[in-house]
């Protein structure tokens, strides 16, 4: 018997089970498909041969020559994910408006297709790609970066846009207000906090990926990963990536204070 005061269980649609018993089927076949070997992966050799492969990472190299040029490295890291995003930002922004409606139907559908291919790519593919053009370098990291970016951003920035409330806007415009002042007046601050959190986790995204990115010799830290590894020097390998670790939890404090900041 159901208790007084209680309300209603929503109605559970025929659509919905549906939706989630394709889900849990996907997950089974998916299982089911993998030839995931638990038991080989808890053997006592797995377990001798990883400690074995991690003991060769200690110590680390500290000596100074070698920590300048890892904070060299990891300065190119960051550039690279600041400019990318910065670039990303730009980008987003200016398909943002199309893909919100804003210039007709056909303007949105074709901005969003765009945006579709921008995110599509992986970075990898597009730093191979502009690798060709660019050349070695941070510079091809860079706009791969921001290639990328601008494909996600675009999205994010254009949904947020149109789901503000338009009554601001609308009460501007039929008050003799243009469009352009409209926009920046009444939807745009509307929908800044969430587009300045949008970058903010994005950047934080994108100092991950400048990182992986010098795997294709796109520079930073990720050059230095791969070339250290390539020759086997462990403990050289294993300074590199502390210093991945260090630059990765240094920009989430800050991305994490200035959200903070935002929502305040």
């Amino acid at each position: 018997m159901k208790p007084r005061g209680m309300p209603s269980a929503p109605p559970r649609s025929f659509q919905t089970m549906l939706l989630v018993a394709a889900l849990l089927a996907l997950v089974a076949a998916s299982f089911a498909s993998l030839p995931l070997e638990w038991g080989a992966f808890f053997t006592p050799e797995a377990a001798s041969t990883s400690a074995e492969f991690l003991g060769g990472f200690a110590p680390p190299d500290t000596s100074l020559p070698f920590l300048r040029k890892s904070v060299a490295a990891a300065a190119e890291t960051l550039s690279m994910s600041a400019l990318g995003t910065l670039l990303a930002v730009l980008g987003g922004l200016a398909l943002a408006l199309p893909a919100a409606g804003r210039f007709g139907p056909l303007a949105r559908s074709g901005t969003r297709a765009l945006l579709n291919v921008l995110r599509s790519i992986p970075e990898l593919v597009w730093a191979s790609l502009l690798l060709v053009a660019a050349g070695l370098g941070p510079f091809a990291g860079t706009l791969a970066l921001g290639a990328h970016t601008s494909g996600v951003l675009g999205r994010l920035f254009a949904d947020a846009l149109e789901n503000a409330a338009p009554l601001p806007e609308t009460t501007l415009r039929t008050n003799g207000a243009g469009s352009l002042a409209a926009f920046f007046y009444a939807t745009l601050p509307q929908t800044l906090p969430q587009m300045l959190s949008y970058t903010l986790y994005r950047w934080e995204n994108n100092i991950r990926a400048a990182a992986v990115l010098g795997v294709v010799g796109a520079g930073g830290l990720g050059q230095m990963l791969k070339y250290h590894l390539s020759l086997f020097q462990m403990q050289s390998a294993a300074t590199v990536v502390i210093a991945m670790l260090l630059l990765v939890a240094m920009v989430d404090a800050v991305s994490f204070a200035l959200r903070r900041s935002l929502t305040r």
